[in-house]
């Protein structure tokens, strides 16, 4: 006999029988009792059961059946049934094979068991565990593995399963939802996915990563397109009508949303759906065909409206959904270089050294300003204020209500790009002497230069420049901690800069500057240093366009580039393109670009 046989040797079968026999000895009337069946022999013992009066003391304190149930056998509570049978099943066909006598002690044994109270329960287990061998413990403990799992979301308070599922991601609330009806009640509870909504809309989750597009304008898109509709069925001739203005929607939307109530659920896989989609670069592509010359600027308002300025001295206004044109807009003597527009009217710059507004709900220009002696190359406005950018090296701040208008000195070549920061009231300019300027817009001062070697500036001449503020962390070129020596030039730098002013919470804490040295570059604010360089283009970058997530690049080389805007890496590049890339914009769910040859193109994420 091997030493594994020695250790593991079952007790001697004369004393287990002795043990039975005296234990569970069973006379005619209880195994009646128990079996329901007269299973007497001659051959058995005369003795005095000890299981019925057991049983009798003991069934009887189980009247109340329900409030005695475990979580396991309560009928309320789902639990895997099919596993119980298959299990069931099992020792069924296990029992059928023993001999009679075997049949009756086990079944017996069982009996006793489930007729005991819990502390008796536990006795009989610990004994019963003592006497167990190494292979028998094995088995109880692959056994009690399966057993021992609990639905505890079904068991829970509905309120703290709800919390607990606050803290899965999108993808596991969905299989969650699958495991049962409970389940899939509770995983698509409003309160679940709202929350769902406030950690990923317009915002990275730190968790996961993901941020979801805002998509504010989604209703009022709809609310356009059926104005638009039965405006376009009223009107005769060729020449549609724009939509109306946006405050004509407003009552009808607030009774859709008093009316009907989208579900939480619905808002983030509608959104879930566009952020996916530009991950794994999955678009349609729509063509604007209609300018004869290059295409120089472009926006897309996410309202259903993109306007482009050409050479050919006309700015076309499309409808985003359909593709067509709505309606062209002359006056301007030379090409259109930069326009800008809300939902209520559109400012242009051309190279015939003018400023344009228009109503281009009726095609008519309300104003023109002139005071550039060269080519008006960017225009920038809020509410009554108009700025911009000219050939001439100056920008121009035009205040509407007074009739005044400034002159801003200090670039020494072309300024191409002019951008409002309405909350700290201040102007950016970008410039093709390689800075970008920061204005006061109260004092019409300048309050900081961007550029120079050394604070790793462009060495081509800027395009664009976008101010904006970003709360998640930014990675940077710069990961190891600054010297002494460099922390304290910094230091001193940021004391002869005007603090006051600096020091604003409204300013923005980043800018984005594209150029034509290839690069894309983001700026330290309050440092006013160069912090990352974005390589990838191999020829000038013309245009760039950024939002929460996202920085959109077009360059000389043809190409466009979709970058995260946390991190620097490049995500996409959209080559194709029969000319270069002049102009980006970008929305929510798509972006547009402008190229040198006419064409305009816009990539769909939301199809």
């Amino acid at each position: 006999m091997s030493v594994l046989q020695k250790v593991c040797k079952s007790p001697d079968a004369n004393d287990l029988e002795q043990v039975m026999s005296n234990s569970i000895s069973l006379g005619p009337s209880s195994q009646q009792e128990i079996q329901g069946t007269d299973n007497s022999t001659p051959e058995d013992p005369p003795n005095k059961s000890i299981v019925t009066p057991f049983l009798a003391s003991h069934l009887q304190d189980q009247d109340d059946c329900e409030k005695r149930f475990c979580y396991r056998h309560n009928p309320k509570v789902r639990f895997d049934r099919r596993s119980d049978e298959t299990k069931m099943r099992e020792i069924q066909s296990e029992l059928e094979k023993l001999p009679r006598r075997d049949k009756e002690a086990i079944t017996h044994v069982w009996s006793i068991f489930s007729a005991a109270p819990t502390q008796h329960r536990s006795l009989i287990l610990k004994g019963l565990l003592s006497q167990c061998c190494f292979p028998q413990l094995s088995l109880i403990s692959q056994e009690v593995s399966k057993l021992i799992k609990i639905d505890f979301i079904e068991t829970l308070p509905s309120e703290i399963a709800l919390k607990i599922l606050c803290y899965l991601d999108c993808q596991s609330l969905c299989n969650a939802a699958q495991v049962s009806t409970r389940w899939k009640q509770l995983a698509d509870d409003d309160r679940v996915w709202r929350y769902m909504c406030e950690q990923h809309i317009d915002r990275k989750c730190p968790q996961c990563g993901w941020g979801l597009p805002l998509m504010a304008v989604k209703k009022l898109q709809e609310c356009s397109r059926r104005r638009r509709s039965n405006d376009m069925d009223s009107t005769e001739g060729i020449v549609e009508r724009l939509p109306p203005r946006l405050d004509d929607c407003k009552p009808n939307v607030k009774r859709q949303k008093v009316n009907k109530k989208r579900p939480w659920k619905a808002v983030y896989s509608e959104r879930y759906t566009v952020e996916r989609n530009w991950r794994k670069g999955l678009y349609k592509i729509k063509r604007f065909e209609g300018h004869m010359d290059g295409v120089l600027c472009c926006q897309y308002d996410n309202n259903n409206l993109l306007m482009t300025g050409s050479y050919d001295k006309t700015i076309k206004i499309w409808n985003v959904e359909t593709g067509k044109l709505l309606r062209t807009l002359t006056g301007h003597t030379r090409g259109v270089r930069t326009l800008a527009f809300d939902d209520q009217k559109l400012i242009t710059g051309g190279l015939d050294s003018t400023i344009k507004v228009w109503n281009y709900r009726t095609g008519q220009c309300i104003s023109t300003y002139t005071g550039h002696e060269e080519g008006v190359i960017s225009v920038d406005f809020h509410e009554k204020l108009i700025v911009s950018g000219s050939a001439d090296n100056t920008v121009k701040v035009w205040h509407v209500e007074s009739r005044t208008c400034y002159t801003l000195r200090g670039h020494s070549d072309w300024v191409t790009c002019v951008k409002i920061h309405p909350k700290s009231n201040t102007l950016f300019s970008a410039s093709d002497d390689s800075t970008v300027r920061m204005w006061d817009l109260k004092t019409n001062e300048c309050l900081k230069v961007f550029g120079g070697i050394e604070n790793n500036g462009h060495i081509g001449q800027i395009q664009c420049v976008i101010p904006f503020s970003l709360k998640d962390a930014i990675v940077t070129d710069f990961d190891e901690k600054l010297t002494d020596e460099t922390q304290k030039q910094t230091e001193e730098q940021t004391q002869s800069d005007q603090d006051s002013v600096l020091q604003n919470p409204e300013l923005p804490s980043h800018l984005l500057t594209a150029s034509l040295d290839n690069t894309i570059k983001l700026w330290d604010l309050k440092t006013g240093k160069c912090v990352r360089t974005q390589f990838g283009h191999i020829e000038g970058v013309w245009s760039i366009a950024a939002d929460t997530f996202r920085i959109v690049s077009g360059a000389h080389d043809k190409l466009i580039k979709v970058w995260d805007l946390q991190t620097g890496k490049c995500m996409h590049t959209f080559a194709g393109s029969s000319a270069p890339i002049t102009c980006v914009a970008l929305g929510d769910s798509r972006f547009v670009c402008g190229m040198e040859n006419g064409d305009v193109k816009m990539y769909c994420f939301d199809a």
